[in-house]
Formats: C-alpha cells, sequence, structure tokens
C-alpha cells in the first residue's frame, strides 16, 4: 500500500489565551495524486491546518506526515522548498521579472543557470504564458489572472511532493476566477502532483477536486467529507448535471449545519 502523502494525526493548534482549540484533534489522510478540497466557514481552522502542514504555523499537539516523515524531523525552510505553496495575493516580487519569481526557488536549491532558464520555460509554457513574452515582464505589467498562473508556475517549479493552496482565487472576479478554475483543473489532469487547497466556495472545491472535506468552527474539527466521483474533465455539462449539485447542496446543508450548531454553542455559553 502506497504511503499517504500527506497525514496529520490528532493535529490540534490552541493559540495563547485562547479558550478553545483552533484546530482540535484532526486525522486526515492525503493519497499520493489526491486532489483535496478543505472548506469551512471564518474561524473553522482550514488556514492554520494547511499552514502546520509545511510548518508556518507550529502545531501545539499531534503530527503531520509527508511521505511517511514527520515535518518536524525536517528543517522547515528545507521542507517549504518542498512543498508548492500559492495563496491568495500571489506575493510576486515587485523588483523581479516574471522569469526571474518563476525561478526563485531553484535558484535558492542552487540550481545551475541553464536548468533554471529550461525549466522556467518549459513552467511558463504550462501556465499558458509564453517565454518569449512574459519572462521578462514585471508583475505588476500582467493582469490578475496571468499573476496567479505566475504564482502557481513557481509554486510547481522545484517539482515538489505536494501543493498547498490557499484561497488563490479569491481576489480575482467571477469571471476570471472561472477561467482560472477551469485552467486549474486541466492541470490537476494532467499532472500527478498531490494537492490540498482552502476555500470558500463549494462549487470551486466540487469542481477541481477528488475529495471535499468540511470544517467547522470553535474549535476548528472535520465534520464532513464528500467523494467526488465524477468525470474528469469536470464539463460544464457535468457541473450543471444531478450528481453535481446533490453534492453541492450536501456539502451546503453541512456547512450551515455546523455553523448553527456553533452558534446556539455560543449561545448557550
Amino acid at each position: 500500500m502506497d504511503v499517504p502523502a500527506i497525514e496529520l494525526v490528532a493535529l490540534t493548534k490552541r493559540f495563547r489565551n485562547a479558550k478553545k482549540p483552533a484546530v482540535n484533534s484532526v486525522d486526515l489522510s492525503v493519497s499520493q495524486g489526491e486532489v483535496l478540497a478543505i472548506v469551512g466557514g471564518s474561524g473553522s481552522g482550514k488556514t492554520t491546518t494547511l499552514k502546520m502542514i509545511n510548518r508556518l504555523i507550529e502545531p501545539t499537539s499531534g503530527a503531520v506526515r509527508v511521505m511517511g516523515e514527520e515535518v518536524t524531523n525536517r528543517d522547515p525552510v528545507i521542507l517549504r522548498r518542498s512543498i508548492g505553496y500559492a495563496f491568495q495575493g500571489v506575493g510576486l516580487f515587485p523588483h523581479m521579472t516574471v522569469g526571474q519569481n518563476v525561478g526563485v526557488t531553484l535558484r535558492l536549491l542552487g540550481q545551475g543557470k541553464e536548468y533554471v532558464s529550461e525549466r522556467v520555460d518549459e513552467l511558463l509554457a504550462m501556465v499558458e504564458l509564453p517565454a518569449d513574452e512574459y519572462r521578462d515582464r514585471l508583475p505588476a505589467e500582467l493582469s490578475g489572472g496571468q499573476q496567479q498562473r505566475v504564482g502557481f508556475a513557481r509554486a510547481l517549479a522545484s517539482q515538489p511532493r505536494a501543493i498547498l493552496m490557499d484561497e488563490p482565487f479569491a481576489a480575482l472576479d467571477e469571471i476570471t476566477r472561472e477561467d482560472m478554475n477551469r485552467w486549474l483543473m486541466e492541470v490537476f489532469d494532467k499532472s500527478n502532483t498531490t494537492s490540498v487547497f482552502v476555500t470558500h466556495n463549494i462549487r470551486e472545491a466540487i469542481m477541481l477536486s477528488d475529495r471535499v472535506v468540511v470544517m467547522a468552527p470553535r474549535p476548528g474539527r472535520l465534520v464532513a467529507e464528500f467523494e467526488i466521483d465524477l468525470p474528469r474533465p469536470r464539463t460544464q455539462e457535468i457541473m450543471f448535471s444531478e450528481e453535481f449539485n446533490t453534492i453541492r447542496q450536501q456539502a451546503e446543508q453541512e456547512l450551515f449545519r455546523s455553523a448553527h450548531q456553533t452558534t446556539e454553542g455560543n449561545q448557550e455559553a
């Protein structure tokens, strides 16, 4: 049996002076090559959970394993260079060109100039930004969607074991976001990269993932899981199908139920 790409075991995070854990005893296993979506309302701990995977946040207790190895056994800087990370706001270096941004991790890893150049061109082609046209542009010269593609190319540059995404398209307008979802779905279908992403958007989660887990707040915990057994590629016909809408309704009901229970619990307290 294959070792899980990512495994969370009783993962807990309690911030200083907090009455309840931000994340409470989360158990989760992500298979190699799987695309997993984490959805939940504000305060459900989904981003905190994501950041504990690459040690941007250290857990209070529990364990995180990547390819069977506990992440606490690895230098956090080296760990982060082996796990791609794409997030809302992109985080491109404004003074660097597109090519320099995409190749920054490779240079930090000590790769040679020729390899970096070839890999950057390959990645820009993959994200549909031809190198001869975009390599030497600055981020400010790109649209929001193009900047997100550059950020995603950078996250994949070192051929990471996994890629983590935290609401990467949240700042985009609805039309651009829909286009980016379709593009990212094609990338997932062509690659075998394990991906875990956080979103508030249930439709986006179902469209892109193999499995959706729902987190509820105060304390942040897993409350539901949905296997997305729908054909790929996920065409418009599939996304308007009865099967798609059934999963969407079930996930939305679970989100509403968990939020309602939390509100009642706070009132009783």
